[in-house]
């Protein structure tokens, strides 16, 4: 980028876990905004909880950033629905514009507030999205989109309120912005080059787990279960 990375916060945001749409579940997928500094911790912000700690949150997924710019691309495909009036509608924790995917890159150090954070992973869409937004397809249309957000690890801990600025510190990784790790989760899935340079960043063990295994089996894994879900309660 030819000039600093940076982007105001428009919104920070956390949710108590409660039961959820399906037998058993259970999500804190409602954020509401916080008012004032909100302490930033290793597990994240202080106050937002997870309902499913097997596939949300800890130290790598501590905290969610989804661009308020891509409201106005789903507005557009899907209408007037009503979450898309305010942040929170993808369960974020921070929201801010001017920032998106293509700008960000894995392994991204910012200042976030006077906390510091990582760039650790692309957020993964699961069933629960779909079941938020009322449209039985919509995880899978963020996963198809490129526009799923992204997550921190943090580095500091420190204090984040919106109004305050999200700043490029350091950027290791400059030749994998998140757009070309989801190209490869999702379309060149088998692009053995691309698979071995992927190999080469930090990446998270599920992530290198997943790449490691398609290079040895040749064979792409199947993202039902995390898109589908269990069933759903009879109505």
């Amino acid at each position: 980028m030819s000039a600093p990375l940076q982007a105001r916060i428009e919104a920070v945001l956390a949710g108590r876990a409660v039961e959820y749409t399906r037998p058993g579940s259970r999500s804190a997928i409602a954020k509401t905004p916080l008012d004032g500094p909100v302490q930033v911790g290793p597990e994240g912000l202080a106050g937002d909880e997870q309902g499913d700690r097997r596939v949300h949150g800890g130290p790598d997924k501590a905290i969610h950033h989804y661009p308020r710019d891509h409201y106005a691309c789903w507005a557009a495909e899907l209408g007037a629905h009503p979450l898309l009036g305010a942040p929170g509608a993808f369960g974020e924790n921070i929201s801010t514009l001017g920032l998106t995917e293509a700008d960000v890159c894995l392994g991204d150090r910012l200042r976030l507030g006077t906390a510091v954070v990582e760039v650790s992973q692309g957020r993964q869409p699961c069933w629960k999205l779909s079941d938020r937004f009322g449209i039985a397809d919509m995880a899978r249309r963020v996963q198809d989109s490129g526009r799923s957000g992204w997550y921190y690890r943090v580095l500091e801990p420190g204090q984040v309120a919106a109004g305050d600025a999200l700043v490029l510190l350091e950027r290791p990784h400059p030749e994998w912005p998140l757009l070309r790790l989801a190209e490869l989760l999702y379309r060149r899935t088998q692009d053995r080059d691309e698979l071995r340079a992927v190999l080469e960043l930090p990446l998270v063990p599920s992530w290198r787990t997943l790449f490691e295994r398609r290079l040895a089996q040749r064979a792409t894994e199947s993202w039902d279960s995390r898109l589908q879900g269990p069933p759903l309660q009879p109505s």
